[in-house]
């Protein structure tokens, strides 16, 4: 097996408002920070539209998380996430681009394949594309697509993603889309297309995507001590498919307060002695002074 990666830490930008006048230039700001000072990664969150059944959210068994509560109302403003990971891209230099969690599935697929890859080799191949499936039906409504098969859709997606992204010229064929001798350019910088992580608890569906698609896993409603009891699982899953022990990312979220950062990142050496790689935390106050105490502390504890 390869030597485990260096743990990376990503800040997450909350790209959505509780009210219609968002501050998005700060938002630029903290990435612009995070960046100077050597964060790893940002990620970024997707809502398209929004119904008014948000209670929705608290129910995992359609994809939420139990007793999960939306930070905004059907009323809040959200930044769609690739516009706006091609504006930080300009304005950044190194650090990486991700969703956390994109919902690919409402995206032509022809076309997230194209904008994913222009955004990837603009920003020099730093794009990431967290995906999953999303619980809220009112979205899939408002797109045309049927919310009870929107895995299906999401496997469509990714698989023509990668097509277009692997083969000149591509071809595919399913019931819903099918293309012969496609030619799309450019391609991403990587061989294999833009880094895909998928969402989802490990479940044999999420577990038979991840193993077709994905380079990395982003554990959903799960803590970070019980994603990394089911790595094992996972990585199983990965080896039945004939992937052997190839590097995988796991991606998990702490909560680190601004008084005691070291506390929140106590658990980081056990986690990644475990295949935890990156650890997502909020901004915080978003200062460049913070997100460099941040960083460091980060580093001494991992």
């Amino acid at each position: 097996m390869d030597t485990p990666a260096r743990p990376a830490l990503y800040v997450a930008l909350s790209n959505f408002s509780a009210s219609p006048a968002g501050d998005w230039q700060r938002l630029i700001d903290v990435a612009t920070a995070a960046d100077r000072v050597g964060i790893d990664g940002l990620v970024v969150s997707d809502h398209v539209v929004f119904g008014e059944h948000l209670e929705a959210y608290g129910r995992a068994e359609t994809g939420g998380v139990d007793g999960g509560v939306q930070p905004t109302g059907p009323d809040g403003a959200w930044l769609e996430p690739m516009t706006f990971l091609s504006v930080l891209a300009g304005v950044t230099n190194d650090i990486r681009l991700s969703t956390n969690i994109l919902l690919a599935a409402l995206r032509r697929p022809v076309v997230l394949a194209k904008s994913a890859a222009t955004l990837d080799v603009l920003s020099g191949g730093r794009l990431e594309l967290g995906v999953g499936i999303g619980w809220q039906r009112e979205e899939y409504d408002a797109a045309g697509l049927d919310f009870g098969t929107r895995g299906r859709l999401l496997d469509q997606t990714l698989e023509v993603c990668r097509a277009l992204w692997r083969d000149e010229p591509a071809s595919f064929s399913s019931d819903d889309v099918r293309f012969e001798r496609i030619h799309c350019n450019p391609k991403p910088v990587h061989p294999n297309g833009v880094p895909i992580l998928v969402s989802g608890r490990p479940k044999p569906r999420v577990l038979e995507r991840l193993a077709r698609h994905g380079t990395g896993w982003i554990p959903w409603g799960l803590s970070p001590e019980e994603a990394a009891d089911a790595v094992p699982e996972v990585r199983q899953a990965l080896r039945a498919a004939g992937r052997g022990d190839e590097p995988l990312d796991v991606r998990v979220s702490l909560r680190v307060s601004r008084q005691d950062p070291a506390a929140g990142f106590a658990a980081v050496p056990a986690l990644a002695a475990r295949g935890v790689t990156q650890f997502v935390v909020g901004a915080g106050a978003g200062t460049e002074d913070h997100l460099a105490k941040l960083r460091a502390t980060f580093r001494e504890s991992s």
